[in-house]
């Protein structure tokens, strides 16, 4: 086992409400107040009409896997313990997709269109990483 520390996120002044709403256990995202649409990843103007009249907004935080990876090589070494895990790009119910990590299943059980919902993993110092767990209705 190696010493290494999981790197953690480096907001931008774009992304620091996002992940202040996270520490909140709450996924935030941006919402255009012109078109009403939602979009992700944070920037400066919605990225369906380039309106800069925006604001942030909790949504459901419920989706579905649109498409994954299992790792099983081991690319920086404060992953070993978790080998294999699964990245994947969810489509959530408001329309962005995110990608992420899905826990709490067994990587071969993972599949696309499963229903997800979003949960908030501790790193261990403190932050909480928005990640995605199976949801079954």
């Amino acid at each position: 086992m190696s010493g290494a520390v999981k790197p953690v996120p480096r907001p931008s002044a774009e992304s620091q409400p996002y992940w202040d709403g996270a520490q909140q256990q709450k996924l935030l995202l941006q919402h255009c107040r012109a078109c009403g649409q939602f979009w992700f990843t944070p920037s400066a103007c919605c990225r369906h009409c380039l309106s800069a009249e925006f604001d942030w907004q909790e949504v459901s935080g419920a989706g579905r896997i649109y498409s994954f990876v299992v790792y099983h090589r081991l690319y920086h070494p404060a992953f070993e313990q978790d080998l294999p895990y699964v990245v994947a790009l969810v489509e959530l119910r408001e329309g962005p997709r995110l990608l992420t990590n899905i826990v709490g299943v067994p990587w071969q059980e993972v599949r696309c269109d499963l229903p997800v919902r979003v949960t908030f993993d501790d790193d261990g110092r403190g932050m909480l990483i928005p990640k995605f767990a199976v949801h079954r209705d």
